[in-house]
């Protein structure tokens, strides 16, 4: 099954080494990870490939596996990043789907180049100041607040052991990797480029915008102004989930996902492989 066996892979660009994760067969679909998440292959990711899709997922620059690229230091750094990571996977157009973070990232690649973005699918992205709907502060949040935060139902707690075991170094060293790597890109302006509400008429891609219901780290208002801001957007929302959306109800935002790209078939654009 492509759920449990994708294939791990380094690209060489010329500031380093990218580490992506790949599976299934037909169209390319570039995913773009979640402030969280780097490293894994989700279940949402296996269902996407097993849905007829050739999924593509990198770990971002200073995330995961992928090196730290010090030259990338900014958000616009990253489009161009992955315009690199397109030409070197030799692919000229691709269905683009980003979650949170990567749904920042992945509404800048559109807005900057319409013409390798066949189809995009924004899931709970961030990108936006709205005053009035702001973004929580994940950098000020203790785990346990976090995790409330992210998930509608929180998954149970580990039974507690007779003795704590001991910290995993990797495990703490490797998140505090991801959260410096996010402080980079996201620090001021937290989690948003106040240019890129006034953009989002350059994007010509057919878009869907998906939101979950319980959203509490990125108020549902951002999904809908991006919706409205994109022309044509469909806008989906899915019940009773929170932020942490393809980790807590995987089945629904990988079918609402596939359905979608599914009608934007990236042969009309008359894409090469």
């Amino acid at each position: 099954m492509t759920n449990d066996a994708p294939a791990q892979e380094f690209l060489e660009l010329a500031g380093g080494r990218v580490h992506l994760f790949r599976a299934g067969e037909g169209e390319p679909l570039l995913f773009l990870h979640a402030a969280g998440g780097a490293g894994t292959w989700p279940e949402f990711l296996g269902l996407l490939a097993d849905s007829g899709f050739d999924v593509i997922a990198p770990d971002h620059p200073g995330f995961g596996k992928s090196d730290d690229f010090p030259e990338v230091d900014a958000i616009d750094d990253l489009v161009y990043h992955y315009l690199d990571v397109l030409d070197a996977l030799g692919l000229d157009r691709v269905h683009v789907v980003g979650a949170s973070f990567g749904g920042w990232i992945a509404a800048e690649l559109a807005v900057a180049a319409p013409h390798r973005t066949g189809s995009l699918v924004l899931l709970s992205a961030a990108g936006l100041r709205l005053p009035d709907h702001p973004v929580a502060d994940i950098f000020l949040m203790p785990p346990a607040e976090l995790v409330a935060t992210l998930f509608h139902n929180p998954p149970p707690a580990p039974p507690a052991a007779a003795e704590p075991a001991a910290p995993d170094i990797d495990a703490v060293l490797a998140a505090y990797r991801d959260a410096t790597a996010l402080a980079r890109f996201s620090w001021v302006p937290y989690l948003s480029n106040p240019k890129l509400e006034r953009r989002l008429h350059r994007i010509g891609a057919p878009t869907l915008v998906v939101a979950p219901s319980d959203d509490r780290l990125i108020p549902v208002a951002h999904a809908r102004r991006y919706a409205t801001l994109i022309p044509g957007a469909r806008y989906d929302e899915i019940a009773d989930c929170g932020h942490a959306m393809y980790f807590e109800r995987p089945a629904e935002f990988a079918g609402v996902t596939a359905a979608f790209l599914s009608e934007q078939p990236l042969a009309k654009s008359g894409v090469s492989r």
